[in-house]
Order: structure tokens, then C-alpha cells, then sequence
């Protein structure tokens, strides 16, 4: 393990998520009140003064390409909607202490007594917030589409399942979940432009070919 630390870019993280105090908990919420969670706890934590108990909370979030008047632009977006993670010593007043903080519901597995995350699990769902810069942006110019330089990337296969009039199921980004229609295929740049149904109009949406799956 140590010795793959000097070639792994997140070993300092990994260190710091093996010595720091308490165990890494999820807690679930409402979805869409996670950013609202880590604001109410942490001003709870303060009130209670239990920061001796609870450390740290952290809504682990993505950056997304979105279409908005016609512009692609990179927003953030909540990476696991309806979860918090929570750093913590669990006891009887932290977990009463989250457990009755507005807008959660429980902590996600046994609720009366959760059972912390391993660290290769905290890992995993707290990384993006550690990956180091140049990942980002090399990620970041990825879903922005541009080429040239780390982000060109793989080339895209041209073999497509997906032919035009098709009814689709967008799997990603701030429209999954919504039925669309494709309207457009471009094998080039591994996108389809999908007709999405939003506020009685029909509004062309660009994507990916992996934010879109069959209907059914």
C-alpha cells in the first residue's frame, strides 16, 4: 500500500481519510435539501457545541455540462442526490444530533446503529472533492467537448444503437430521468441531441451517448 502511494496522485488523501478522528457516516436526506443539511448541522454542531464529536460534512458534487439558452456552460451538481456524508464519533447526542436535524430522513443501513463506511468506500464517494487540479481540468474540458492536448481522449467507436425518431431515457446530467426524443446523431463527437418535453415545448438538449439509454 505504501509502496503504491508515490505513484498514486490521491495518496495524500487516502492518508488523511486513514488518521482522522471519527468514521465517515451517510446520512440520508431530502433530495435537493443536501447543501441545506450541511447548513443545518453545522449550525447545530456550533449551538450543541458538539464539535468535539462531529467534524466534518461534505455534499460531494460534480461538474456537468449543461444547455441553457442555446450555451454549454460546466454547473456543479450534487453528485449523489439525497445524501450527506458525515464525519463522526458516533455516541447517544451526535447521532440525536443528526438523526433530528430538519430535512434528514435516517442514516442510510441500520438507522439505530449505522455502520461507518470503510475507508475504501469514503474513498471513492469523497475523491472529486480531492482529485487533484489537473484531473479536473482535464475532466472538465472532457465534458465540455473539448479536443486537443490530455482531453482528447479516447476515439469515440462509431458503432450507435440509437437511430433518429427514437424515444430515449436521459440516465445523466440535470435532465435524467426525463423521456426525449433523438433528433440529431453525431457519431464524430460521440453526441445526439435529444427533443426533451419541458414546460409544454419541446426543447433540444445536447448529450453524450452515455447520458442516454433505452426507454424501457
Amino acid at each position: 500500500d505504501i509502496e503504491s502511494d508515490e505513484n498514486d496522485p490521491n495518496a495524500e488523501f487516502r492518508r488523511t481519510l486513514r488518521t482522522a478522528l471519527g468514521d465517515w457516516y451517510v446520512v440520508h436526506s431530502y433530495a435537493g435539501y443536501e447543501k441545506k443539511v450541511k447548513g443545518n448541522l453545522h449550525n447545530r454542531i456550533v449551538s450543541l457545541n458538539m464539535e468535539d464529536y462531529i467534524f466534518q460534512i461534505e455534499v460531494p458534487e460534480e461538474e456537468v455540462t449543461e444547455i441553457k439558452n442555446g450555451q454549454r456552460k460546466l454547473v456543479s451538481k450534487v453528485r449523489i442526490p439525497g445524501y450527506v456524508l458525515v464525519r463522526m464519533e458516533m455516541n447517544e447526542d451526535s447521532w440525536t444530533l443528526v438523526r433530528h436535524t430538519p430535512a434528514v430522513t435516517g442514516f442510510v443501513g441500520n438507522s439505530q446503529h449505522p455502520t461507518p463506511l470503510r475507508p475504501a468506500e469514503a474513498f471513492d464517494m469523497l475523491k472529486p472533492l480531492f482529485t487533484p487540479e489537473e484531473t479536473e481540468e482535464v475532466k472538465s474540458a472532457k465534458a465540455a467537448g473539448v479536443t486537443g492536448g490530455k482531453a482528447k481522449a479516447r476515439t469515440i467507436p462509431v458503432n450507435i444503437d440509437f437511430k433518429i425518431g427514437e424515444s430515449i431515457l436521459i440516465k445523466d446530467g440535470s435532465f435524467a430521468g426525463l423521456p426525449g426524443t433523438i433528433s440529431e446523431i453525431k457519431p464524430e463527437s460521440g453526441k445526439v441531441t435529444v427533443l426533451v418535453s419541458l414546460f409544454e415545448r419541446e426543447t433540444p438538449v445536447e448529450l453524450v451517448f452515455d447520458q442516454v439509454g433505452p426507454l424501457n
